[in-house]
């Protein structure tokens, strides 16, 4: 292809990391890519000319979409008719399923192929969006090895191209340099507080996070708590910790979410990709969630399985604890990260399972993706 344009989506941050990783390779393939649509800062650092921000789409839950709901589905119509307008060789969905997957459907129908990169998490709940996915793909990219053989009982092709992150994380994190990088101690306890990179995710979660520190702060007055902070949450996270309870040693960083769980001892982390990142970084964590009652009353029927975060999933037990809804509380959550601190061999041992799942998801995920997306536009 002499200068193919590609049409893309990233609603959220981590949609926004992989998508960049998956640039970088298929612009040394395709040098003089266009590549146009819905993304973040990292996919416009490789050139991305961004039609609407990632921002737009970045909301969780039934409750909290509800109140955006109109504007998300102007936007995916305004998408829709510009995309079919001015056809692009091929559309990459990367995640935001509640998004792309009606968008695909709609592009495929009028004969635009389509990749989505992230196989939806069917496993976990709503199996019945296997058929959907079907409808809308013509190619799925599956960061989680089980996936490809679980889509491909129901006519769905699919590859497995490990995760981006497994690569971008060193397999032995330099604690040292981080906490040098950030001005921490070098022997004193880290706590690293990961409330999540939403807007909505910072209200509900932030105030626990804090008054579960301030908590453990008590028993353990030296330790320093670090918040990785989503720039432009920044000035809101400041705010929450100087309204309510928080630690006496607390750091806001801009950023540097990898720096900070290089850093740190152990994680406090609001479910989502953060959670797979600590992994990675072969930390321990307590995992936790709270979202509007409407929200979790729909979803928790569905799950189809015990466990919400991915450590877990991955790992097929409760390795970290998981405190959800009603026990999300910062008493009960101050507890479970104190029992951590105080087992050091628990510490070990799970650190050796992420040493082990770090290894099973290690793949060359850009090129692994590229190469799929090439046969997808040859046939």
């Amino acid at each position: 292809m002499g200068k193919p344009r590609f049409a893309m989506v990233a609603g959220e941050a981590s949609g926004d990391l992989l998508a960049g990783h998956v640039l970088d390779a298929m612009r040394s393939r395709w040098p003089d890519l266009v590549a146009q649509g819905i993304g973040g800062a990292q996919m416009q650092a490789r050139r991305f000319e961004p039609w609407w921000p990632a921002e737009k789409l970045s909301v969780s839950g039934y409750a909290e979409v509800l109140r955006h709901l109109r504007e998300i589905l102007g936007i995916r119509d305004a998408l829709r008719q510009r995309l079919l307008a001015d056809r692009p060789d091929l559309f990459i969905g990367v995640d935001a399923p509640d998004f792309n997957l009606g968008l695909e459907e709609q592009l495929r129908g009028q004969g635009i192929k389509t990749v989505h990169f992230v196989c939806p998490s069917i496993w976990a709940w709503r199996m019945k969006r296997v058929e959907k996915l079907k409808r809308a793909c013509d190619h799925v990219l599956c960061i989680f090895p089980f996936e490809p053989e679980l889509l491909a009982k129901h006519g769905v092709p699919a590859t497995y191209v490990g995760h981006p992150l497994a690569s971008a994380i060193p397999m032995e994190p330099d604690r040292a340099g981080a906490r040098a990088q950030l001005g921490l101690s070098p022997d004193g306890e880290v706590i690293a507080v990961l409330p999540g990179s939403r807007a909505s995710e910072i209200e509900a979660m932030l105030p626990r996070f804090l008054a579960a520190a301030a908590l453990l702060q008590k028993q353990r007055p030296d330790a320093a708590f670090v918040i990785p902070a989503v720039p432009h949450l920044q000035a809101r996270i400041s705010e929450l910790a100087r309204r309510g309870p928080s630690p006496r040693r607390l750091v806001i960083v801009p950023g540097q979410s990898h720096a900070v769980l290089a850093a740190c001892d152990l994680a406090l982390v609001t479910s989502g990709t953060a959670t797979l990142e600590a992994a990675l970084f072969k930390r321990p964590m307590v995992i936790a969630y709270h979202t509007h009652w409407l929200t979790y009353a729909l979803m928790k029927p569905r799950a189809l399985q015990p466990w919400v975060g991915l450590p877990n999933i991955l790992c097929r037990e409760f390795v970290v604890p998981e405190l959800l809804q009603s026990n999300a509380k910062p008493e009960l959550l101050a507890r479970a990260l104190a029992d951590w601190l105080g087992s050091p061999d628990r510490m070990q041992a799970v650190q050796e399972k992420f040493r082990v799942l770090h290894s099973e998801l290690r793949r060359d995920t850009a090129t692994l993706a590229a190469n799929a997306i090439e046969k997808v536009l040859a046939h």
